[in-house]
Order: structure tokens, then C-alpha cells, then sequence
């Protein structure tokens, strides 16, 4: 049998990703997540939410569907703007800007795009730019959004789509790739970008079951050997255990249970938590 490309290469992911400089690091948490209320006319989707990630923490987000997870990921990368309350970045608001007399006002989408630059999201559903070849895809943020040149960006997508097993569609479209091949080219753009936080939404829940444990080898991979801040969203629990440093369970848009994976995992104890993780597992 073959063997799977995306395992083959998944141990070239340290060499691949460029860690991330944390000399910056001033012992405050990287992500807070202050009092954030989201709300969608009447729909309360994050409730006076409060958590945060440490700088170079790979947290999972559990709980069932429209317990506001995603939505935490689509205000991270300023997808979304939040109702109430202030997610903060490194001591800095994310969605906001101080005014002269301290207070905090929305930010402009000028101030945003900059915002974005320091964290890349994988979705759901690959959102490549059908009208671009595969290469053009990964290098076209680097190049007309961090001013990369645009050879060395070329260079290293080229080394990315080695790495995701994808080096042979270099000039392909995405009409001309399958669903696991799409979402391979995925990881490899949000990667170019060389992300301070990597945000994951259900990676895997578009691919082929035999292509699942290889993105998620390639994920662990990635976690183990890069400083990258990953925030995680996966209902593969297994893959939560391996991965993450913390997991929170979420239910109507607030944190029910926070720990490490074998607390959650093996001796959860909120009855909710205890009532999803028998449902899924």
C-alpha cells in the first residue's frame, strides 16, 4: 500500500514552519477574552465570555453545535465584530483602538486588516480563490499583504505544498482537486503566512475518513515542534487529547469546564461535559 504523502512529510513540518519569535513575551497571556458578548439580533451566541490562551498554548474548543465556538474563531480573525466586551492581544485590543482619553472605540478596517496579519484560520470549507492556480493561492497574502518578495514567497509555498504532500498541483485549480486535496492547500496558505495564532475549524469534517489522520498527524506535528498558538475547534477527541495543553468545553456560549485533556477527558466534572464527551466518544 502506499504510503500517505501527508504522513510521509508530516515530520518536515518543524523545518517548514518558522517558530515564532516569542521574545516579545511579557508573561501576559497572548489571547484574553474580556466580558465578549455576541450577539445576532435577539440571539445570544457568547455570554459575558472570559478565557485566555498563553502564548505558544494549543487550546481545544469542545461542545455540541451552536455553542458559539466557531463564532469565538470568526472574532479572532476579525471576521466578526464583537457586541459588548474586548478581546484582547497581547495587553492590545484587537477590535478596538484607544482614543486620547483612554477609552476604547471600534477600530477602522485599515487598523483590522493590520490585526489580521498576525493570525491565520483554516476553515471549514477550504475558501481557495477558484479563479487562481494552487501556488498563487498560498503566495498571494505574503506578497500584497506582508510585502514578502515575491520569489521567496514562491519558494516557500513550494516547500509548504511539499510538506502537505501536495507538490505535484502546483498549477492546478481547486475545481481540479478533491475536497482532502483542497483543504491541504488550506493549511499550507494559513501557514505562508507564518501566523503568531493558529486558528482550526473542524479541519477535517469535509475530508475522506482516510485522509483525516493524516491531516491530524500533520496538525500534532505542527504543535509539537512549532511555538504557534493554535486555538482548535474538532469534534475528533482524540486529536483534542494528543494536542492541546487545554480544553474548554463550551455550551450556549459559555465556558461550562476548562482543564487539561486528561482532567476533561477522563474525569469531567460538569455533568454537561460528562453528557457530550458520552455522546461523541
Amino acid at each position: 500500500m502506499a504510503t500517505d504523502p501527508l504522513q510521509k512529510n508530516a515530520a518536515a513540518a518543524s523545518e517548514a514552519v518558522v517558530p515564532v519569535d516569542t521574545s516579545k513575551d511579557d508573561g501576559r497571556p497572548l489571547v484574553r477574552f474580556d466580558k465578549v458578548v455576541k450577539r445576532y439580533g435577539d440571539h445570544v451566541v457568547l455570554d459575558q465570555l472570559d478565557f485566555t490562551v498563553e502564548r505558544g498554548e494549543h487550546v481545544t474548543l469542545i461542545g455540541p453545535s451552536g455553542s458559539g465556538k466557531t463564532t469565538i474563531l470568526r472574532l479572532l480573525m476579525t471576521l466578526e465584530r464583537v457586541s459588548d466586551g474586548v478581546i484582547w492581544i497581547n495587553g492590545e485590543p484587537l477590535t478596538h483602538t484607544r482614543a486620547a482619553d483612554g477609552s476604547l472605540k471600534p477600530a477602522s478596517e485599515k487598523q483590522l486588516r493590520v490585526a489580521r496579519r498576525r493570525i491565520g484560520m483554516v476553515f471549514q470549507q477550504f475558501n481557495l480563490f477558484p479563479n487562481m492556480k494552487v501556488l498563487q493561492n498560498i503566495t498571494e497574502a505574503p506578497v500584497n499583504v506582508l510585502g514578502m518578495d515575491r520569489d521567496k514567497a514562491e519558494t516557500r509555498a513550494r516547500e509548504l505544498l511539499d510538506l502537505v504532500g501536495l507538490s505535484g498541483k502546483v498549477d492546478a485549480h481547486p475545481s481540479q482537486l478533491s475536497g482532502g486535496q483542497q483543504q491541504r492547500v488550506a493549511i499550507a496558505r494559513a501557514l505562508a503566512m507564518e501566523p503568531e495564532i493558529l486558528l482550526l475549524d473542524e479541519v477535517t469534517s469535509a475530508l475522506d475518513p482516510e485522509l483525516v489522520a493524516g491531516v491530524l498527524e500533520l496538525l500534532s506535528d505542527i504543535a509539537r515542534n512549532t511555538d504557534i498558538t493554535m486555538l482548535c475547534v474538532t469534534h475528533e477527541m482524540n486529536f483534542a487529547r494528543d494536542v492541546s495543553e487545554k480544553v474548554l468545553m463550551f455550551d450556549a456560549g459559555r465556558v461550562v469546564e476548562s482543564g487539561s485533556p486528561e482532567k476533561i477527558f477522563s474525569d469531567p466534572s460538569h455533568e454537561r461535559t460528562r453528557e457530550f464527551l458520552n455522546a461523541v466518544l
